[in-house]
């Protein structure tokens, strides 16, 4: 929610003018959200950053005078957007959880959810819940916007270039990781796989794609020391992607479609494990 100190009545207002409606009703209309809300927003004083935001991209107004009343540099795309209305408060909504915290890392040049925690003066196990619930933290990402300039069309949805309005480069809008396939127990490179940043978790450090078949699973090679969970490992110079289970005495329960058997953690080499488990067509 925005801050205190501000006049909620005021920023409403400057939405009613941004909107070009009359009525706290046509502003409610306008924003996708029930009449009495925006009247319990005035009694509380207390505006949610998500309805700035909304407003923001879909006016084109300037997200300082929004939060102030006061004219500074926009960082608005001005008609970038290829959605507006509703579906672009749905796909706002959409981008809470982990792409909304690791463009707001990337914005701020930060690399830990303590970080980010330390500088907005916000709990690590609030930010945890915003991942956990997939929470749009609309707040924050006004905080976020007015601190470092970036684009809000980029920042609250992924849409765009986070610098320049004009132009949307390749390479900043998509990561490219290595592609790995499991063919008769090898892992054979075939070349790379494009994906959206937002899609790999802030903290895997060493992501490869690994795919069998039509079946494919996000594998963080950076991380070895095997525990609960799916990992990929090679037995006897055999790859493959299985389910561990430790138990006690340095043994795992190793399983898959086809196995499940015991054995010692030195028996197996441990090249990774799987963050996330990708079906393909």
């Amino acid at each position: 929610m925005t801050d205190k100190s501000e006049d909620s009545a005021a920023i409403i207002e400057r939405l009613v003018s941004s909107y070009g409606v009359t009525s706290q009703r046509a502003l409610a209309s306008s924003l996708g959200v029930p009449p009495n809300n925006v009247s319990s927003w005035v009694q509380r004083n207390s505006v949610p950053g998500s309805a700035v935001i909304k407003c923001a991209l879909d006016t084109g107004a300037d997200l300082r005078w929004l939060m102030t009343g006061k004219f500074e540099n926009s960082n608005f795309e001005v008609g970038k957007s290829k959605v507006s209305g509703r579906a672009l408060y749905e796909q706002i909504q959409a981008s809470g959880g982990k792409p909304i915290l690791r463009r707001m890392l990337d914005a701020y040049g930060l690399r830990t959810q303590k970080e980010l925690g330390d500088l907005l003066d916000i709990s690590t196990a609030t930010i945890s819940t915003w991942v956990r619930r997939e929470y749009f933290p609309g707040d924050a990402v006004v905080a976020c916007a007015l601190d470092t300039g970036v684009s809000l069309l980029w920042l609250a949805t992924g849409q765009g270039n986070p610098g320049n309005p004009d132009a949307v480069s390749y390479e900043q809008t998509f990561s490219s990781i290595p592609r790995i396939s499991i063919a008769s127990g090898e892992l054979v490179e075939v070349g790379s796989w494009i994906c959206d940043p937002s899609f790999i978790p802030v903290d895997v450090s060493s992501a490869r794609l690994v795919e069998r078949d039509n079946s494919a699973w996000l594998v963080d090679f950076g991380q070895i020391v095997i525990g609960n969970g799916k990992w990929l490992l090679s037995i006897d110079g055999v790859h493959e992607i299985y389910s561990v289970a430790r138990i006690p005495g340095k043994k795992i329960i190793v399983s898959n479609s086809h196995y499940n058997f015991e054995c010692s953690v030195e028996n197996v080499l441990c090249l990774g494990k799987v963050r996330k488990v990708i079906q393909l067509e």
